[in-house]
C-alpha cells in the first residue's frame, strides 16, 4: 500500500482551473454520463473491499463490521439509490399557480452549481468524503476531494484508487495539511461541503465568506443522551454502550454525556459494565472488536481527561500508549464544571450526571450549544415527546443511539455550533444542485396580455386582480381587520 504524498501546492490552483473548464464544457450535465460516475463509485468501494478494510484497520484499527455498517455499505447503498433515482431527482418540478400564471408552465430545473469542493474527516475517512461526493456527482458537478490526512493509509488508498474509476476530468483529489488546504480555500468554489470540528468549520466558513460561497457544515458537538427510571436498563445500557464505543466513540453522534435520574444510576453502570464484557470480554485491549484512538494527539487529550476528572471512573480508565488504547471507561458522578463537560469528547470515555429531574437536564442542554444528536431512552412517549420538543439539536432518537446515520432517507445534519445544511439520499443532490425558477411563456396572446401594460386603467387593475391572486374567504365572510393584542 502505497504512502500518501502531498499534493504540490503550485499544482492546486492548477487542478481547480481545470475542473472549472471541465464543467463549462458541458461534460458533467448529461444524466448518463452522472450515472455511470456513480456506477464506478460504487465499484470503487465493491471491487475493493480487502484493501480499504486494510487501510482503515491501519488507520483505526476499525473492525470489519464496523467498517461495512458505517462506511463500504452506506456508500454502495447511497450510489445505488442515486442511479435509481436520479432520473426523478433531476426531473423539472411543475409547480401550481393562480390563473394567470398556469399558462406560463411555471417550473423549477435542477441545475448543477459548477465546480464543488467536500473536505472528509478522518474518523470515518470513507464514508464522510463519498457519501456528499455522491450527491454532488449526481447533481452534475465537478468534483475536488480532499481527505483528511490524519488517517492517512486510506487517503494514500483513495487516492491511488479513484482515477481508476471515476473521470479525472470531473473529479480530483488534493491532499496536504494546513498548507496546502489553505491554498485550496483560497480557490474560487461553487460550494463547500466539510465534514469535522467547529473550530475549522469557522475557518472555511471565513474563506468562503471573501467569495461568497455557499457552505454545509457537517460539525458535531456533545450529544446528550436522558434516560429516565421508566425505562429497560438492561436495554438501554446494551444500547448505549454499543452507540459510545462504536468506532471507538470517535463518531460526531456519539453520546457524549448521559443524563440519568437519580436512583437508577448504580443499575445502570452494572448493566453498561456487562455490555462492554459480552461485547469485548474481560481485556478490550486483546479483542478483535475494538479498535484504537487515531493517533498521539488524541491519544494524550483523551488521557488528559481521565487524569483531571473530579468524578468516579466506575468502569474501566486503563491506557496504553504505545498501543493508542484508551479502555471503555465510565465515570460515575460528574459535575458540570468537570474537564469531561467541557467540549466534546470524542473517544471511548462516557461521563454520567446524575439529575433529581429531567427538566433539569433539559435546562442544562438549552443552556449550551445544540448538539449534532439527541437521545432519549424511556418507555414513557410523554415524556420522551417533551424532551424532544423543549430542546433543540441536529438529530434524535428515541431508544438507541447512532442509527439514524445509517436511515440515508433522514436528513443528516446539524443546527447552529453543530452545523450548517443536511444530506444524505436525494439530499446530498440538493444541496449540489440549483433550483433555477423558470417561466415558459407563449408569443401569441398578445391582446389578453395588454391589460398587464401601461396605460394603467380600474378596468385593468380588476381583472389582473381577479386573474393574479386567490381570494381568501374566512368561515364568517368578514376580513380580518386589525391585530390581536398580546401581554
Amino acid at each position: 500500500m502505497s504512502e500518501l504524498t502531498f499534493t504540490p501546492i503550485d499544482d492546486i490552483p492548477k487542478i481547480v482551473k481545470e475542473l472549472r473548464e471541465t464543467f463549462l464544457t458541458g461534460l458533467t450535465r448529461p444524466l448518463a454520463y452522472r450515472k455511470e460516475q456513480l456506477k464506478g463509485l460504487h465499484n470503487l468501494i465493491a471491487e475493493n473491499e480487502a484493501l480499504f478494510k486494510e487501510s482503515v484497520y491501519r488507520d483505526l484499527r476499525k473492525p470489519p463490521q464496523e467498517l461495512m455498517v458505517g462506511e463500504i455499505g452506506t456508500i454502495r447503498q447511497e450510489a445505488i439509490d442515486a442511479i435509481k433515482h436520479l432520473d426523478q431527482w433531476a426531473a423539472p418540478q411543475y409547480v401550481k399557480t393562480t390563473l394567470l400564471n398556469r399558462m406560463n408552465k411555471p417550473h423549477i430545473r435542477k441545475s448543477p452549481l459548477g465546480t464543488v469542493l467536500i473536505i472528509g474527516a478522518w474518523n470515518l475517512p470513507i464514508n464522510l468524503l463519498l457519501a456528499p461526493a455522491v450527491g454532488a456527482i449526481a447533481a452534475g458537478n465537478c468534483v475536488i476531494l480532499k481527505p483528511s490526512e490524519v488517517s492517512t493509509h486510506t487517503a494514500a488508498l483513495l487516492t491511488t484508487l479513484l482515477p481508476k474509476y471515476l473521470d479525472p476530468r470531473s473529479v480530483r483529489i488534493i491532499n496536504g495539511a494546513a498548507a496546502e488546504t489553505t491554498v485550496l480555500l483560497e480557490q474560487k468554489f461553487d460550494h463547500m461541503f466539510y465534514t469535522g470540528s467547529g473550530n475549522i468549520g469557522k475557518i472555511i466558513m471565513a474563506a468562503a465568506a471573501k467569495q461568497l460561497t455557499p457552505v454545509t457544515l457537517e460539525l458535531g458537538g456533545k450529544s446528550p443522551a436522558f434516560v429516565s427510571k421508566n425505562v429497560d436498563i438492561a436495554v438501554a445500557a446494551r444500547r448505549l454502550a454499543w452507540g459510545k464505543l462504536f468506532n471507538t466513540g470517535q463518531a460526531c453522534i456519539a453520546p457524549d454525556y448521559l443524563i440519568v435520574e437519580r436512583g437508577i444510576e448504580q443499575e445502570l453502570v452494572k448493566e453498561m459494565k456487562l455490555a462492554i464484557q459480552e461485547f469485548y470480554g474481560a481485556s478490550p485491549q486483546t479483542s478483535q472488536s475494538y479498535g484504537r484512538i487515531i493517533n498521539n494527539n488524541h491519544f494524550h487529550r483523551l488521557k488528559r481527561l481521565l487524569d483531571t476528572t473530579r468524578g468516579e471512573i466506575v468502569v474501566g480508565g486503563d491506557s496504553q500508549e504505545d498501543d493508542l488504547y484508551i479502555a471503555p471507561t465510565i465515570v460515575l458522578d460528574v459535575k458540570l464544571d468537570d474537564p469531561l463537560m467541557e467540549s466534546e469528547i470524542f473517544g471511548p470515555i462516557l461521563p454520567i450526571w446524575v439529575v433529581d429531574t429531567i427538566n433539569e437536564g433539559i435546562e442544562y442542554v438549552n443552556r449550551n450549544d445544540q448538539p449534532l444528536a439527541l437521545y432519549v431512552y424511556s418507555h414513557d412517549m410523554k415524556l420522551a415527546n417533551h424532551i424532544l420538543d423543549n430542546t433543540r439539536s441536529g438529530g434524535a432518537v428515541i431508544n438507541d443511539s447512532l442509527v439514524q446515520f445509517m436511515v440515508t432517507a433522514l436528513p443528516f445534519g446539524g443546527t447552529g455550533p453543530s452545523g450548517i445544511g443536511s444530506y444524505h439520499g436525494k439530499r446530498s443532490f440538493d444541496i449540489f444542485s440549483h433550483e433555477r425558477a423558470t417561466l415558459v411563456k407563449n408569443l401569441g396572446m398578445q391582446k389578453a396580455l395588454a391589460i398587464s401594460y401601461p396605460p394603467y386603467t380600474e378596468k385593468k387593475t380588476s381583472w389582473l386582480e381577479w386573474l393574479l391572486f386567490d381570494k381568501v374567504k374566512y368561515p364568517d365572510n368578514a376580513i380580518l381587520k386589525g391585530n390581536k393584542k398580546f401581554g
